[in-house]
């Protein structure tokens, strides 16, 4: 490829990459070869600079598209991605995801880009894929499911909807996040991930592979993380499995980096010494796109024109980048605007009627009713006055992936409207404290100018107003933080950046830095002392003026605050449900607060203040649903041990308080099924960096302990039977396929949604199988006393597991189970099946190398990288660690030769045992020399001690700071 530019002899719309007769690659090469190296270096940048010249426009990668347009401006919002994945529902998911990319090309004709030139992006940074193992993750809201089968689902249903029906043209561009094993934000640059191939395959790995495969998702997205001790913006799985998968499909994907995640690679991560060689290492691992420093091309393109300075990068390797962006763009129909059968698309769709229904249907059946003692349905002498109680009851959160809301349907405003059609009525109650705060400087009250409400907050005492005028609402999150709304102005108090004074001036807490929570702390000498969380300062008081700024860096520079409650919010509460009918209690998180990205939540139970208002409200009106309306799950035992109902429902979006009410009410049926599990409040989780869900216990597949509700449950408001469930075959070859009929009846008086779960269970395996796994589901709907026989066509390799003797997805032959049920705890009937098939054999692991990696088994390692670019190692995470290689065939071993590295000081050695460790036979022991550095490596040997034969469980013991690849035992 030239340097230099290939002259135009003709008119810019005769060039050849200008013909749409021609074929898409003979196009993106012709444009490639016009573009001069400087100008295709600087396409590697988010913010592609236009080429005037020859007419190509500037170019952004990405527009965020999670549960709707984000960040554009009012565009429909639907419910959280952990919401939609409660509806189990495909078609739903590509409606919303279709409407979504509708309002997106809307944006991309009729609105200028808040940021940069050019127009706003057609390339939608959507949806996360990414497994729901940890329930603490502050990005839960972000992703479908625990399952990779039902998040791989989800996420293809949605990515078809966002790319469109065209065979040539794309509505817009959607790529996956995060690759991979992404599902913690505490230090997220610099944790790694450690994940044993049958973690990598069978789990994190499949929720990515549907989408690619199928072709419906155009491009993925790096992950801040490391894997294995590796970065994921230099991984070499996003060209050895992520492109592979793509390769059937004819396209290449786009693969661009996570914001900022390429500097990250040098600092705080320390993978490499500079930034050329860093970016250079990203671009030849197959990232295509660098979201870093901003709109600031110019530092970018400056690495990378050091890297190819310096030999790191060639003109072949920018090449394959800008040909896979050019690419994309011909397909979204950028030089054939005459010919994109999307072009035409008009600013009316956006939050038209046929999108706010749509987004009210997927806020309906989203909704999932966790427990019912015959309280709901709300109906008769219970619906004439409901009090609706609680810190969200009139309130809808949007979260940092939102859109703007056109609208807000609260709880209260919902069940308000839908009781009024009635003659019922509702009584709202936040049940929070209003206080006030009495400065002890100037004897005056923190307040909101009566003549300014967005104005700065004083201190001066110069407002005649009654505590009560100047109260704050004060909510308790739990931890600690607080957040505070003005009784004047009815926004939040927020820390202003440019001069550190306070104005009520926020409809609800937000942004990436949030200036809205606060402390409020106990000072040794009385008082209290305001600190905001965001900033770490603390309020001080101009004694002469008034003025409030939170500059103090101590507490004891800090104002001493006197709180005094104006209205107490519990008895409020409880003085509203003890004088209504019913009372539904609506709690849960501020998506911005105590878990969000950036930070994990610290545990899974209610905040206390929550907790105290529920239980206060329950004895006053034993009669209480409580609605918590969140982005994860709760431990919420208390809550289901004594209420006779409990219902979830994600932040909903704009129609969440109508979708409410028409389930309380009992006008919808309850339709969603929870996507995770939720554990237990006594349930001691695991680690949270424990990404190994075989050896930890994550999720419903190898959690032991009984969840509070489990994955897939769900309940209705009418009943559901299965029979006659039956088999094909009660055999299956390893390469073959059963078809699984269950009949399903509507038993109860009214019709209801079921989602027909289909799981297996493999029996007396070799390996450590999943207590159940979901291979299938089906969501049906059932007029009363209807039947239905439901069939699924289940292949033999939906059984197969993860072979670290072979490297390969394997299907044993043997014994194994056919389950359906309502949920993975309630499983209705099940079948046996026989796979047929001759069985596997013994390990080689003679003369043959055996990645250390590979193990069936292992006590107190960390899994870490074998280089910067390929392969991964072992080492001990404290003093030993120990191996276990089942079913080896000894025969003829006579020598042991390991690959290993080592820096640490001290002393290192491995030993070898044909059964456990002490108790087995010590067939060697070997020295682990220094090799000065953790990347050079070198292999140690050492004779047998005996000469073992047949077939042993091998065991590896690494003792002392080594590093073990791989061995080989000699013959």
């Amino acid at each position: 490829m030239s340097s230099t530019s290939v002259p135009a002899e003709l008119p810019l719309d005769q060039l050849p990459f200008r013909n749409p007769a021609l074929g898409l690659r003979e196009r993106v090469e012709d444009l490639l070869g016009r573009l001069t190296l400087d100008e295709r270096v600087a396409m590697l940048h988010q913010y592609s600079p236009e080429v005037q010249r020859l007419g190509v426009a500037p170019f952004r990668t990405g527009t965020e598209a999670l549960h709707g347009v984000a960040w554009l401006g009012p565009a429909t919002t639907f419910p959280q991605a952990v919401g939609l994945g409660a509806t189990w529902d495909e078609e739903l998911l590509r409606a919303v995801a279709t409407a979504t990319s509708v309002e997106q090309r809307a944006f991309h004709y009729h609105r200028e880009p808040a940021v940069g030139s050019g127009t706003n992006s057609l390339q939608a940074w959507a949806p996360v894929v990414n497994l729901l193992r940890d329930p603490r993750w502050g990005r839960n809201e972000e992703g479908y499911s625990e399952d990779p089968l039902h998040s791989a689902r989800l996420g293809d249903a949605f990515c078809k909807g966002m790319s469109g029906d065209h065979p040539d043209y794309l509505r817009t561009a959607p790529v996956l996040k995060h690759f991979l094993a992404y599902n913690n934000e505490d230090d997220r640059c610099t944790t790694s991930s450690g994940l044993r191939p049958r973690v990598l395959h069978e789990y994190d790995l499949a929720a990515f592979r549907t989408a690619i495969a199928s072709g419906a998702a155009t491009g993925v997205m790096a992950a801040y993380n490391l894997v294995n001790g590796r970065p994921c913006h230099v991984s070499p799985l996003l060209e050895t499995e992520l492109r592979r998968w793509a390769r059937p499909t004819g396209h290449e994907l786009f693969v661009v980096s996570d914001a900022e995640a390429p500097s990250n690679l040098v600092d705080p991560e320390h993978y490499f010494d500079d930034h050329a060689e860093s970016h250079a290492a990203a671009l030849r691992a197959g990232i295509d796109s660098f979201t870093d420093h901003g709109e600031d091309t110019a530092t970018t393109f400056g690495r990378m024109q050091e890297a190819l300075a310096r030999g790191l990068i060639t003109e072949e390797d920018v090449d394959r980048a800008v040909r896979r962006q050019l690419s994309i763009r011909f397909r979204l129909g950028e030089f054939d605007p005459h010919l994109d059968p999307y072009a035409k698309t008009g600013w009316e769709v956006v939050d038209s009627p046929e999108h706010r229904e749509l987004a009210r249907r997927a806020a309906t059946e989203s909704i999932v009713l966790l427990s019912n003692d015959g309280l709901l349905p709300l109906a008769g002498e219970r619906t004439r006055r409901v009090a609706v109680v609680g810190p969200l009851a009139d309130t809808l959160f949007e979260d940092w992936y939102s859109g703007t809301m056109p609208y807000r349907i609260t709880a209260a405003t919902g069940l308000r409207t839908a009781l009024a059609e009635q003659g019922g009525e509702v009584v709202c109650v936040e049940g929070v404290d209003r206080i006030a705060l009495r400065s002890r400087s100037t004897g005056a009250l923190l307040s909101v100018p009566a003549f300014d409400p967005a104005g700065p907050l004083t201190a001066d005492g110069r407002a005649a107003e009654s505590d009560e005028e100047a109260g704050f609402d004060l909510f308790d999150w739990g931890g600690g933080v607080l957040t505070l709304r003005s009784a004047r102005s009815g926004r939040y108090v927020s820390v202003k950046d440019e001069d550190a004074t306070l104005a009520a001036d926020q409809v609800q807490p937000g942004g990436w830095d949030v200036h809205e929570t606060f402390r409020l702390e106990a000072a040794e000498d009385g008082g209290e002392v305001l600190r905001n969380i965001c900033t770490g300062k603390y309020a001080v008081v101009d004694a002469r003026t008034g003025q409030v700024r939170v500059t103090a860096g101590t507490p004891e520079q800090a104002e001493r605050w006197q709180r005094t409650v104006v209205r107490e919010g519990v008895a409020e509460a409880v003085a509203a449900a003890a004088g209504a009918d019913v009372a539904v209690v609506v709690l849960g998180n501020d998506p911005h607060i105590n878990g969000r990205e950036t930070q994990d939540r610290e545990g899974i139970t209610l905040p206390p203040a929550q907790e105290q208002l529920l239980r206060a409200v329950a004895a006053a009106r034993p009669q209480t649903a409580l609605v918590l309306m969140s982005s994860y799950p709760y431990a919420v035992d208390w809550a289901d041990e004594h209420l006779p109902a409990v219902v979830w429902t994600s932040h909903g979006g704009q129609e969440t308080g109508r979708a409410l009410a028409s389930v309380l009410l009992g006008r919808t049926e309850p339709a969603g099924r929870l996507p995770q599990t939720w554990y237990r409040a006594g349930d001691e989780l695991p680690e949270r960096l424990d990404y190994d869900i075989i050896k930890a216990g994550w999720t419903y597949q190898y959690h032991r302990a009984a969840p509070l509700y489990s994955f897939g449950h769900g309940l209705s408001y009418t009943s559901f039977g299965y029979s006659d469930l039956r088999l094909s075959s009660g055999t299956a070859a390893q390469d073959g396929t059963v078809e699984v009929t269950v009949t399903v009846a509507c038993t109860g008086g009214r019709a209801g949604t079921e989602v027909v779960q289909l799981y297996t269970r493999a029996l007396d395996a070799r390996y450590e199988a999943p207590r159940l796994r979901l291979a299938d589901f089906r969501k049906i709907v059932l007029g009363p006393g209807e039947r239905r026989e439901v069939s699924f066509t289940l292949p033999t390799e939906r059984l197969a597991h993860w072979d670290v003797a072979t490297g390969a997805f394997t299907v044993d032959p043997g014994a194994y189970e056919i389950l359906v049920g309502h949920s993975a705890e309630r499983i209705v009937l099940t079948a046996p099946l026989t796979v047929t098939g001759p069985a596997p054999g013994p390990r080689t692991v003679v003369d043959r190398r055996v990645l250390a990696v590979d193990f069936d088994d292992h006590t107190g390692l960390t899994l870490v990288d074998a280089d910067r670019t390929a392969g991964d190692a072992v080492t001990p995470g404290g003093e030993s660690a120990s191996l276990v290689f089942r079913a080896a065939d000894l025969d003829g071993a006579v020598s042991l030769e390991a690959e290993v590295s080592r820096t640490e000081p001290g002393e290192a050695w491995l030993e070898l045992w044909a059964g456990s460790p002490g108790s087995g036979t010590a067939l060697a022991r070997i020295t682990v020399p220094s090799t000065g550095g953790r990347y050079a490596w070198t292999s140690v040997t050492a004779p047998l001690s005996e000469r073992p034969s047949g077939v042993h469980d091998l065991h590896l013991v690494l003792t002392g700071g080594q590093r073990l690849a791989a061995f080989t035992l000699r013959s």
